[in-house]
């Protein structure tokens, strides 16, 4: 690459995560298109292959490592009422650092979406992706009619349960909850989770998609490539990219296209610090206005509360000393077995209704994440860090049960009404910007949480969990002691005192009809009033989905790589 008079390449990407990994992919199967893709971060840490140490790689140099602002409705419980939001600044994205969970969503997501202005985005349309991208191989689900095979990306029930596992199954059950494929039929109901995983190991989209797209001689990959601008011409037309690398700036023209993937953080980053976005906020910071668009609003995310906790008396939880022993190292190594192979500890999914949901509708309302251990169990070396927890709540609550079998149920709200923003704080693009999600800004969301918490209350105290000697936590988050415990009024402190995010972050480059005011992309992600430039992450959600997004992003990703390529034949709209 050379510096001012550039490089030149058909197709130009930011972003080497979840979606920028599959489009590279896919338009470089034409061995005439030359692509670029440019990634901030490097490659994945070996560390990253375990799955039950998820968590570790929070806060690491594959992690951006971004904080909200100070929220006003939640997060009291955490350090300066501030949430982290990891972000993967690696090959791979974020399906490097999240738990793997693979979850589509419900079909009612996307009709919505469609019926709303995005045409080309109902279920009906979008199905057939998320089968090609996909690889299942675990038998009992493989072949149901609801999955697909043969796709780069590796997707298998983890091959070790702990009885703390089987026993949320059961425990499901004895609700009334269906037992199901959570991908299939029905969404309500609960699981042991399926993953993006292989052979035991995490199988992010840099394993999936470009181990084997690498090596073709059409697909350039640039690593510790910080993209600073677009390049827009005078007529409004993507040119190409600025970056830095190795302490230069380089310049890389695109013949066709630039596509934006660096997820629903840095892609509204990007298109603000290159003049689109809010006009206002643009010229405040002395951004010459190329088209002003409504970019880094609509910030949607899945956003729950952690504090739902229980002691058992049987030694079957995941404490780091029992799991992290050599024996399970090994088993892991040379089969790909044991406890390391667990999701980051999620062990149960749930798809759940509230009285707010429809009775008569397969619409869940929350997701409950079923976790084999608590912040407890590692005595604050981890969890407690990457989620923010302040020391006092710390103290108070987790300090009495070091050394104890504990679980937790982790319930998310999976269509929040809040809305939240980010914006920049400086033209510099090496500052990070504000994010605000003003979580619980809505007063519904609080009040469909604290239903979820109570589902939760009566998951964890049924036979099967009541034969391990469960029974629930009895320190009191500070701030909360006036409540009775347990009630409504002090579930909704807890939550708002403990809240979590379970990294969904989307919506922020919204996807629209031409006529939406809301949107900044149209339904085949062209970004509006400007030529040769698309989105392709999670920020062109127009509503987040019922369920984890990693999948999700892949789908989008598989679509968009075919509205490309019709637009090369000249058959796009």
């Amino acid at each position: 690459m050379m510096d001012a008079r550039g490089k030149d390449c058909q197709m130009a990407f930011f972003g080497g995560g979840s979606a920028g990994a599959v489009v590279a992919n896919r338009l470089s199967e034409d061995p005439s298109v030359r692509v670029l893709l440019l990634e901030a971060g490097g490659v994945p840490k070996l560390k990253s292959e375990v799955p039950i140490l998820a968590a570790q790689l929070q806060m690491t140099r594959n992690d951006w490592r971004y904080l909200t602002v100070p929220q006003r409705y939640s997060c009291f419980g955490l350090v300066n009422r501030r949430m982290p939001w990891p972000r993967g600044r690696v090959l791979g994205g974020s399906s490097v650092l999240n738990y793997m969970l693979y979850i589509r969503g419900n079909r009612r997501d996307y009709d919505q979406w469609a019926k709303n202005g995005a045409h080309g985005w109902s279920w009906k349309e979008v199905y057939p992706y998320f089968l090609k991208s996909e690889d299942n191989q675990d038998p009992h689900t493989a072949f149901n009619g609801y999955h697909g095979t043969g796709g780069y990306l590796t997707i298998n029930t983890p091959p070790f349960v702990t009885p703390l596992g089987y026993a949320f199954e059961d425990s499901a059950l004895h609700m009334g909850y269906p037992i199901n494929d959570l991908n299939g039929v029905h969404q309500t109901g609960a699981s042991i989770p399926q993953g993006t995983i292989r052979r035991g190991s995490r199988c992010s989209t840099a394993k999936a998609f470009l181990s084997s797209a690498g090596k073709r001689p059409n697909l350039d990959i640039a690593i510790k490539a910080f993209v600073t601008k677009i390049l827009i011409d005078s007529e409004r037309h993507a040119r190409g990219v600025l970056f830095d690398k190795a302490g230069k700036t380089f310049q890389v023209l695109a013949r066709r296209e630039v596509i934006v993937s660096a997820g629903s953080i840095n892609s509204p980053q990007l298109l603000m610090l290159s003049g689109i976005g809010p006009k206002k906020q643009l010229k405040r910071l002395g951004i010459p206005v190329v088209a002003d668009l409504p970019v880094g609003e609509n910030l949607q995310d899945h956003v729950g509360s952690a504090g739902i906790h229980f002691v058992i008396n049987e030694p079957v939880s995941l404490l780091p000393n029992r799991i992290l022993t050599l024996k399970n190292f090994l088993s892991f190594i040379t089969m790909g077995k044991g406890p390391l192979t667990i999701l980051g500890g999620c062990e149960g999914l749930a798809f759940v209704k509230t009285p707010f949901a429809n009775k008569t509708d397969d619409w869940p309302d929350i997701e409950i994440h079923f976790i084999s251990s608590s912040p407890s169990s590692d005595e604050g070396a981890s969890i407690r860090k990457v989620m923010g927890l302040n020391d006092e709540s710390f103290n108070a609550v987790y300090v009495p049960y070091i050394g104890k079998d504990t679980f937790t149920m982790y319930p998310v709200l999976l269509r929040p009404k809040s809305r939240g923003r980010v914006f920049l704080r400086s033209s510099n693009p090496y500052v990070k910007p504000k994010i605000d999600p003003r979580y619980f800004s809505s007063p519904l969301d609080i009040k469909k949480l604290v239903q979820g918490m109570k589902i939760c209350l009566q998951l964890g105290l049924q036979p099967p969990f009541l034969k391990m000697g469960s029974r629930l936590f009895d320190t009191k988050f500070p701030g909360c002691e006036a409540y009775p415990l347990w009630s409504d009024l002090y579930l909704e402190c807890v939550a708002r005192t403990y809240t979590i995010t379970i990294y969904h972050p989307v919506g922020t480059c919204k996807m629209g009809s031409l006529w939406d005011p809301t949107a900044v992309v149209d339904p085949h992600l062209r970004v509006k009033g400007i030529q040769g430039l698309r989105v392709v992450d999670a920020s062109v959600m127009p509503t987040i989905v019922s369920g984890n997004t990693n999948a999700p992003v892949i789908m989008i990703a598989e679509k968009a790589s075919d509205l490309i390529k019709l637009g090369q034949l000249g058959l796009e709209e």
